[in-house]
């Protein structure tokens, strides 16, 4: 991947983290994009994500509650705004 295109990337997951959960702190953004990826995938390829869960529980309860502090985050996010 050029430099141009990941620089552009890693703008666009900034951005999504702001709107998301208003916060663009790096380990949010390491958050959001780690949600971002296992979202993707158990989206377009349920039987990928359901081997993984499988393979590594540990990791799948780890994206479980990281999953619930995005959404989390994210009403936190939405109620400063009102």
């Amino acid at each position: 991947m050029d430099k141009k295109l990941k620089s552009q990337l890693d703008g666009l997951t900034e951005k999504y983290a702001e709107l998301l959960i208003g916060s663009t702190d790096p380990e949010h953004i390491e958050m959001v994009k780690a949600y971002i990826l296992y979202s993707s995938i158990a989206k377009s390829m349920p039987p990928l994500a359901k081997h993984w869960n499988e393979q590594y529980p540990d990791a799948k309860e780890a994206m479980k509650q990281l999953i619930t502090e995005i959404k989390m985050l994210n009403e936190m996010h939405r109620e400063a705004k009102k």
